[in-house]
């Protein structure tokens, strides 16, 4: 039998990717429940060409749409669905963390690329997967290469873990002249396309650190047992450092078709034509260089953010939300992200984060802050 599949945030860049990934797979899988933000014609379009039965629409209203669910609290409804069995989570944003958490208590695969959801409440989170007997398997192209990476590693303790970063579009250029980048140049990412907030947080590197944060919490590494370093063709995803001094490392070109398919089929292997094959000489040549501290604000905050623990990460993830928002509207310049995160950050008295409205109330006060900033 079919194995039922949700894909929440359908109609973005990473939902569109999943949906391409599940077409070729349907004799394992079949797509049950979708949702978008507010596009609705695209999403009536992706209903007739997956058979899906549930439908959200979290902005907008039905119309002449009978079957489709409006409001909110459709992620919640498309999560735990009866004839749902894995929850692929690619919203954007702190609006993922109710349906991650909903479809953990209900037992369900989470197929994870909605990292803010772990940024701001990793220690929720995991304790919603071991209350539910839920999973969680990321999405992220590096988390989703630990994986592999431990899967291959013979049950040897992780000692290190090494995420790679492209730099983005700003890799060379100077503080100054970063400072006064444009909203095109944010977007003009050299490897990867996505959607424009991931692609700013990838100009910013601030999307590194929700990804040192994501993996503090997924593998149990404290953050000094994390490092980045910049690695400009996007080919090696993570190396990860057992503790008998061995390395494995993951490779592949830039594409998220290959962590959704391994997030939904984990931890077995299913073949795909449609994943492009690897060529060691044209990926060549492969290099690194060191991540220095200071030419990228936003991930030297996000960082300490998640060593401050408590509503640190979630501050920070908040503030970058709005910044990132208001940069992309013109409202501010480049540089001001990353000093509208440092202002908010310094007024936040970080507090516990043990409970669900302890985590909305400080995500509602540091987008508050933010916008006063930014306005």
């Amino acid at each position: 039998m079919s194995i039922g599949v949700a894909v929440l945030g359908s109609t973005g860049s990473i939902g569109t990717a999943a949906l391409r990934v599940l077409a070729r797979q349907r004799e394992r899988f079949r797509v049950v429940a979708l949702t978008a933000h507010a596009s609705a014609d695209v999403l009536e379009r992706q209903a007739r060409e997956t058979g899906a039965t549930f439908l959200g629409l979290v902005q907008g209203n039905a119309g002449r749409r009978p079957r489709l669910a409006v409001g909110p609290e459709c992620l919640v409804e498309g999560a735990t669905h009866p004839d749902v069995q894995i929850v692929v989570n690619a919203i954007v944003g702190a609006a993922g963390l109710p349906a991650t958490l909903a479809a953990l208590r209900a037992g369900k695969r989470v197929a994870l690329a909605n990292k803010e959801t772990l940024v701001m409440a990793g220690e929720l989170v995991l304790c919603a997967a071991r209350e539910g007997r839920g999973e969680i398997v990321p999405i992220d192209s590096e988390h989703s290469a630990v994986l592999q990476c431990m899967a291959s590693a013979g049950g040897r303790a992780l000692r290190r873990l090494i995420l790679t970063a492209s730099g983005g579009p700003f890799r060379g250029w100077t503080p100054e002249r970063v400072a006064r980048a444009t909203v095109e140049e944010a977007l003009n990412h050299p490897t990867w396309r996505m959607g424009p907030k991931i692609t700013v947080d990838s100009a910013t590197l601030a999307n590194k650190a929700l990804e040192v944060i994501e993996g503090h919490f997924l593998f149990g590494l404290p953050f000094d047992g994390i490092e980045v370093v910049l690695h400009p063709q996007s080919v090696i995803h993570a190396l990860t450092e057992f503790a008998d001094g061995s390395v494995l490392a993951q490779l592949g070109f830039p594409s998220m078709e290959l962590p959704i398919l391994y997030a939904l089929t984990h931890p077995e292997r299913l073949p795909d034509d449609g994943v492009r094959r690897f060529d060691p000489v044209a990926a060549s040549p492969l290099t690194f260089e060191p991540l220095v501290s200071g030419m990228f604000p936003a991930f030297d905050l996000g960082v300490a953010a998640g060593r401050m623990g408590g509503t640190g990460a979630a501050v920070f993830n908040a503030a970058n939300e709005v910044a990132v928002k208001a940069f992309l509207t013109g409202r501010v310049r480049f540089g001001a992200i990353g000093e509208t995160i440092e202002a908010v950050l310094q007024a936040h008295e970080i507090g516990p984060a043990k409970a669900l409205e302890e985590v909305l109330a400080a995500d509602r006060w540091a987008r508050e802050r933010a916008e006063a900033r930014c306005s």
